[in-house]
């Protein structure tokens, strides 16, 4: 039953990408693992774990487009929710760390063995074993996202009131997490983790099953995403974005329908800030920074808001873009983010998905106005 509402929430191009995502998740670290170096077909290590970012980012923007897009909630906030499971995911690979540290304690990672700490703070029990940290990873994003959403929607903020308490709560958290006493790193963070699950995360089996990895979690997330919005529950939230006021006086809680979709964004960004970390090596209060939350908005919007297929599109060809500028134009990219925000805005307000529709559309009424 479970897998019939799963299948028939999803239309035959949002298939056709799933299966498109897991090809890239499988065929690309098959490529790094089994051709040689000289191979034209190699994928290098580099490349692999490049991927394997940008899947995660594709992850989040799917999350903020479920939201944004089909619920009308324009969040700036859920680089928290990326950050937050993030962490967790670091906690785990910082008690694995284990003796190997710098100062060679057994239990205590080496930025509290500097700070002189005495103990292990009480929260970082059980962060030593693996499906606790993945519990974590999903249940502190959603609980954060519980606690603000149940205040916000049952209050009624709603537009950009709803957009700044949301960016001052990734602000706030920026700021809590860079204090040393937090016990989670200060601004330094969390880096030189050695094991994941028993194997080191620099070798390149490890990183083309974390790019794997990746891939299978934006497909399941896709699916989720699919079955969701095209459920009667979808069509209840997608009025709920168009009419609230209407969604109201029918009878709706229009609460419910917020917070549910809400926490399970939140959740979805949470495990892809877990995937992020072991692939990039490190996690600190940066991924905080308000701005990526809005970068996170400007992929959906590049892609299509509201589509599911375009926000995925979008985190690629934006981080895609980052990528290369910042290493040929660094002093450019700031410039190029802007000027991109601008003009999506004013010719691609459907994204670059909803652009494509646009077109295929145009030639089929040519075709059909055309002399037989």
């Amino acid at each position: 039953m479970i897998t019939r509402f799963l299948w028939q929430g999803m239309g035959r191009n949002l298939r056709l990408f799933v299966l498109l995502v897991l090809a890239i998740g499988i065929v690309l670290p098959l490529l790094n693992l089994l051709m040689p170096p000289a191979s034209a077909l190699y994928v290098p290590a580099w490349a692999l774990q490049l991927v394997g970012k940008y899947l995660c980012f594709a992850s989040l923007a799917l999350a903020v487009d479920l939201v944004w897009g089909y619920c009308g909630i324009l969040t700036l906030g859920h680089a928290a929710f990326f950050a937050l499971g993030g962490y967790c995911m670091g906690m785990y690979l910082m008690r694995q760390i284990g003796s190997r540290g710098v100062y060679g304690n057994p239990i205590l990672p080496d930025f509290m063995v500097f700070l002189n700490y005495k103990e292990l703070p009480w929260f970082w029990y059980g962060f030593d074993q693996f499906w606790f940290a993945a519990i974590m990873v999903v249940v502190v994003p959603s609980l954060l996202a519980l606690a603000l959403g149940w205040f916000a929607f049952r209050s009624r903020v709603t537009g950009v009131y709803l957009s700044i308490i949301t960016q001052a709560m990734t602000f706030a958290l920026l700021l809590a997490f860079f204090r040393n006493d937090m016990g989670l790193g200060g601004n330094n963070g969390m880096t030189d983790f050695k094991d994941i699950l028993g194997f080191s995360v620099q070798a390149d089996g490890t990183r083309a099953v974390l790019c794997f990895a990746s891939a299978l979690v934006l497909a399941i997330f896709l699916v989720i995403s699919g079955a969701v919005v095209g459920s009667r529950f979808g069509k209840a939230l997608t009025a709920v974005r168009d009419a609230e006021s209407r969604m109201r006086f029918l009878g709706y809680r229009v609460e419910g329908y917020k917070l549910f979709v809400f926490v399970l964004s939140a959740a979805m960004a949470g495990v892809a800030g877990a995937l992020y970390v072991p692939q990039v090596g490190i996690i600190n209060p940066s991924e905080f920074s308000p701005g990526n939350s809005i970068e996170a908005v400007l992929w959906v919007a590049v892609g299509g808001r509201g589509t599911l297929i375009g926000p995925v599109i979008g985190a690629f060809i934006v981080n895609f873009g980052k990528t290369w500028l910042t290493g040929a134009l660094p002093e450019v990219w700031l410039f190029a983010l802007g000027a991109l925000f601008i003009a999506v805005t004013l010719f691609l307000p459907k994204g670059v998905v909803g652009l494509w529709a646009q077109i295929r559309t145009r030639g089929a009424t040519r075709k059909a106005r055309a002399p037989a």
